[in-house]
């Protein structure tokens, strides 16, 4: 069945090779194989209004002047509102473009179903927006975590207490967040828990040849939640049984400042290289020379956490061994000693004796790797998750809920 898709996302990528997370593109641009598939993006500085990027017609919206359009990307909207609380006052203006340009595009073309990803503002502006329409679509909702643990107190309560009912069906990325969406009262028949995908058959795979770097990596975001922190707080302990490792950071984000700080405080400014932020087809090299990959999340003060581990199952997808924290997003992938090495959260003490323990064991690093890969492989690759949503969609139309 050939559907009409309108997905409405603030994470997409602005141009071609942006180094903004993919994962909005690639689920639809695989759903396009089978179907239409149109998106509704913020617009920012360098990115065009209107464009087709593959199989995929691509609307960004203007909500304020061109170089004050920074609400959105580099982060997502909750680290940017961290980073400047006068973007706050951006905030208004943001639902009410992205309102008026979803009710133009659903009166301009007839769409069989809206994808929201985020239940905060997106899957709230859908269900508004379809109110001023005569054949409204159904709504389909994702949340991705931060919207649904990171936005507290009783009002935004409400608010997703709100999506959360009026949606015709809501998708999660972990087990943890459909429990979150459970009680907040949403009858739980009505949410599947559906990862975003990776590309495991020819983008994240082992290394042709095995020669591993004695060398660390971390990938993600420098913020609170990634709990690099503890890692750095960590790295003593393992250099000083490993004078020769060193640790690779991949990222940008609010705290970079503060953590480069923590290095030079620590004296290891020679162990540790801060990459930045690179592109996507870059990660696998990086991967697939690293020794083992490090994941030290926690929960953050303002109650945000790890929705689910995307980045984890690339790291696995490489066959690298892994250390994580035990948030229930990560124990979703990970099962301690047989695809993973599972530590507390905030304690660099285990963090760092799980590490040492790697390093002083090539026949686990092998062992966690492989069993890892296999693990990933089945029930994460990007064809796989696809289908599930592409079904999920198809169950929606023929059930004659839009």
């Amino acid at each position: 069945m050939n559907k009409k898709i309108l997905v409405i996302t603030s994470t997409f990528p602005r141009w071609q090779n942006d180094n903004e997370p993919p994962f909005v593109y690639e689920l639809s641009q695989r759903l396009a194989q089978k179907n239409t598939v149109h998106i509704l993006a913020p617009h920012t500085e360098g990115a065009a209004l209107t464009e087709k990027l593959g199989n995929l017609q691509v609307t960004r919206f203007r909500y304020f002047f061109l170089k004050y359009q920074t609400l959105a990307y580099k982060g997502g909207i909750l680290a940017n509102l961290k980073q400047n609380r006068w973007r706050y006052l951006l905030l208004p203006w943001f639902i009410i473009a992205e309102f008026f340009a979803l009710v133009r595009l659903l009166r301009r073309e007839t769409f069989d179903i809206i994808h929201a990803h985020w239940l905060v503002p997106q899957g709230l502006i859908a269900i508004v927006a379809c109110w001023f329409v005569k054949k409204p679509p159904a709504i389909l909702c994702t949340s991705h975590g931060g919207d649904l643990f990171a936005l507290r107190g009783w009002l935004f309560k409400k608010l997703k207490q709100f999506v959360l009912s009026r949606t015709t069906a809501i998708t999660v990325v972990s087990q943890a967040m459909r429990n979150m969406a459970i009680s907040l009262g949403v009858d739980g028949n009505k949410i599947q828990v559906v990862p975003m995908g990776v590309n495991l058959n020819t983008q994240f795979v082992p290394p042709v040849t095995v020669q591993r770097e004695k060398s660390l990596l971390f990938v993600g975001r420098l913020v609170e939640k990634k709990g690099l922190h503890f890692l750095l707080e960590a790295l003593p302990a393992i250099v000083k049984k490993h004078p020769s490792v060193n640790l690779t950071i991949v990222g940008n984000g609010l705290d970079e400042y503060e953590l480069k700080q923590q290095v030079l405080e620590l004296g290891l400014n020679k162990q540790i290289k801060f990459l930045g932020a690179v592109e996507n087809h870059q990660l696998p090299r990086l991967y697939q020379i690293a020794k083992v990959v490090i994941f030290p999340s926690i929960v953050a003060s303002d109650g945000d956490r790890e929705g689910f581990g995307l980045v984890l199952v690339e790291a696995l997808g490489c066959e690298c061994a892994v250390v994580a924290t035990d948030l229930p997003a990560m124990q979703d992938i990970l099962t301690d000693n047989e695809t993973g090495l599972i530590v507390p959260q905030k304690n660099a003490l285990a963090l760092a004796n799980k590490v040492n323990d790697l390093l002083d064991n090539p026949a686990l690093l092998l062992h966690l790797g492989k069993q890892g890969r296999k693990y990933v492989l089945e029930r994460y690759d990007w064809e796989m998750i696809t289908k599930r949503y592409d079904m999920l969609m198809e169950n929606m139309l023929r059930d004659g809920t839009n």
